[in-house]
């Protein structure tokens, strides 16, 4: 099993210390038993000046089984920190497409349903090692007591056993049903939240998400977990059953055939009694290991990067002067189909330059942004810095970006260039510039409320952008939720700006109006980047939008 090779591989000592903990509860459990069979049973006229031992061995066990439950519970809380951990960094390393690719569901239903598996299986575990080792011990014991009596104990217990297997092995199908339902009803969940307008707005929408997909999906989860769990229930109640039954048999054959003494068959049976409870709690915790074996498959299915401890905070190319996009092409795969895809593109982005991107919606503007800063990798051609091929070194592309795309996750915290808290004194000044003053609360570099118009969080972005004091500014339609005073402002005052402070700016724009402000202007379209010069930059800066409804008219 995944849970327990990890435990060994990556806590071996520790691990070896609680196994040993478990043998000596084991040994001196067994060792209780005997005693009461030497000194309580066999030699009654002693017993009382036994007691005094029989409590000190009690204590002893009490003591040692805290130690070994215990020490198994932390290693696996350390190993679930250890787990959980090592996922949310490979989630920060996995390329952007494969995390799209994977969905937002499922990567949190990974870190909060299956983390949260591992975790309980590892609640569980020590009812599982105790069970098992006092089983083997147990064994021991009964063997020298009678062998023969063993066997047909021992036989008793493997029939259990594998009836018990095989119901066990149920609850693992039904529980790997469960999972999937689970990852249907977190994006459920997410149209919910995220959709709560459109669904306040239109009713039977609502009424459609409630009764057909989440309804269905719910009733998919509640079907399995239910048989999940009767197989379950079926399981302990069998084991139970049956290890009553082993008592009977034990007194029958020791009674009815003679095979021992009734002293014999009473320790058998206080022996079996002893054995019961934690047999029962194994089989218990069989459950809870099968589903965090489901929640290991889950998370080898998502294939993320893998693990590296290091974040990359090399420092940025400061001397850079030019980043080219050399015959580059790039496509989403659709598993129904061919995806979009834009390419081949020749494009050289000089350092100062202040550059415009326009084209008509779905022409590939933000898919080419993506590529140039490097969050995707283009599928064929290079992308280089200075001549540099970083095709497959993009982090080295990423570190001189930042950004404010049109899906912007706007942060509570101001971080400077070297990823501490920015200066105050510059934050007040963008503050003032951004016109934040009295609307933005804040606590030095950290944002209190995030709550503002979508005009206002794209400026609260912008500020976070600028104080990270990247080379490149890499706007996605940033004035188009600004009111028009605010929109002339960012045209003709914050972009120089811009440029005055060092910062080389790629700006994607609907905003004709403005097309003259940018030293270059280039137009996506259907997939292909042209630059417009003369008479067509002229003509893109009378009326844009009319010369992209013409162009796509003749397409």
């Amino acid at each position: 099993m995944d849970l327990i090779r990890l435990i060994v591989r990556d806590y071996r000592l520790p691990f070896c210390g609680v196994m040993l903990a478990s043998l000596a509860n084991a040994g001196l459990g067994v060792g209780v038993i005997a005693f009461i069979n030497q000194r309580l049973i066999a030699h009654q006229d002693a017993a009382l000046s036994a007691l005094p031992e029989f409590f000190g061995l009690i204590g002893l066990l009490l003591v040692i089984a805290l130690v070994a439950q215990l020490g198994l519970t932390t290693l696996g809380h350390h190993f679930v920190f250890a787990l959980r951990s090592r996922l949310v960094k490979r989630i920060l390393d996995t390329d952007i497409g494969r995390q799209e690719a994977i969905g937002s569901a499922a990567l949190i239903a990974s870190l909060s349903a299956d983390i949260r598996n591992v975790t309980i299986a590892f609640v569980r575990l020590p009812e599982l090692v105790q069970g098992l080792v006092l089983t083997v011990a147990c064994a021991a014991y009964l063997g020298w007591l009678s062998l023969p009596l063993l066997m047909v104990t021992a036989a008793w217990i493997a029939v259990t056993l594998m009836i018990g297997n095989w119901l066990i092995q149920r609850v693992y199908a039904h529980l790997t049903e469960v999972r999937e339902a689970e990852d249907a009803l977190y994006a459920d969940y997410e149209t919910v939240i995220h959709g709560r307008k459109e669904l306040a707005l239109n009713r039977a929408r609502a009424r459609e998400l409630y009764r057909t997909r989440y309804t269905d999906n719910a009733k998919r989860y509640r079907r399995h977990i239910i048989r999940a769990d009767t197989f379950h229930l079926s399981a302990n109640n069998w084991a139970n059953i049956m290890m009553l039954g082993a008592i009977g048999l034990v007194f029958f054959l020791a009674n009815t055939l003679a095979w021992a003494d009734t002293a014999t068959a009473a320790t058998y049976a206080l022996t079996l009694l002893f054995l019961r409870t934690p047999m029962i709690g194994a089989v218990g915790a069989l459950p809870t290991l099968l589903n965090a074996q489901v929640a290991f498959n889950k998370l080898a299915a998502l294939d993320l990067a893998p693990y590296r401890a290091a974040f990359d905070t090399a420092p940025a190319e400061s001397a850079w002067q030019a980043i080219r996009v050399e015959n580059a092409c790039f496509a989403y795969d659709k598993t129904d189909g061919p995806g979009f895809a834009i390419g081949p593109i020749d494009f050289t982005l000089k350092r100062g330059e202040l550059v415009f991107i326009i084209g008509g919606n779905g022409s590939g503007k933000t898919t080419f942004a993506r590529l140039l800063c490097g969050l995707s990798a283009p599928s064929s051609g290079p992308l280089t810095i200075d001549g540099d091929d970083v095709t497959a070194d993009r982090a080295r592309l990423r570190r001189l970006f930042s950004s404010v795309f049109t899906d912007f996750y706007l942060f509570d915290r101001l971080l400077g260039a070297d990823g501490t808290h920015a200066d105050e004194a510059f934050i007040e000044r963008w503050c003032r510039r951004l016109q934040l003053d009295g609307k933005l609360s804040r606590e030095g570099a950290r944002l209190l409320d995030t709550q503002l118009s979508q005009g206002q969080r794209k400026r609260v972005a912008m500020l976070v952008a600028l104080a990270e004091r990247r080379d490149i500014l890499l706007l996605d339609e940033w004035a188009a939720d600004q009111d028009p005073i605010f929109r002339r402002v960012f045209y003709h005052e914050l972009l120089p700006a811009f440029r005055d402070m060092g910062h080389t700016v790629v700006a994607i724009s609907h905003d004709d109006t403005y097309f003259a402000a940018a030293d270059r202007l280039l137009e996506m379209r259907a997939g292909q980047l042209i630059e417009l010069t003369g008479q067509e930059r002229d003509a893109a800066s009378r009326d844009a939008v009319a010369r992209i409804d013409r162009t796509a008219h003749r397409t």
